[in-house]
């Protein structure tokens, strides 16, 4: 489990740079819901293409 947890703490801020989010360690209570729409909507975005390219 451990893995899986720093495996997507890594994939967040990858995504959070790659959107342009300032995402910074420990608290970001600081973004606003547009910031933290996009890191979440592309992570969805992400385990989705990966979910169903697994099933092909």
């Amino acid at each position: 489990m451990a893995r899986s947890k720093s495996t997507f703490e890594n994939m967040k801020y990858e995504i959070a740079s790659q959107v342009g989010v300032n995402l910074k360690q420990g608290y970001n209570g600081d973004l606003t819901s547009r910031e933290a729409g996009k890191i979440g909507g592309t992570i969805t975005q992400k385990v989705f293409e990966a979910y169903t390219n697994s099933k092909k």
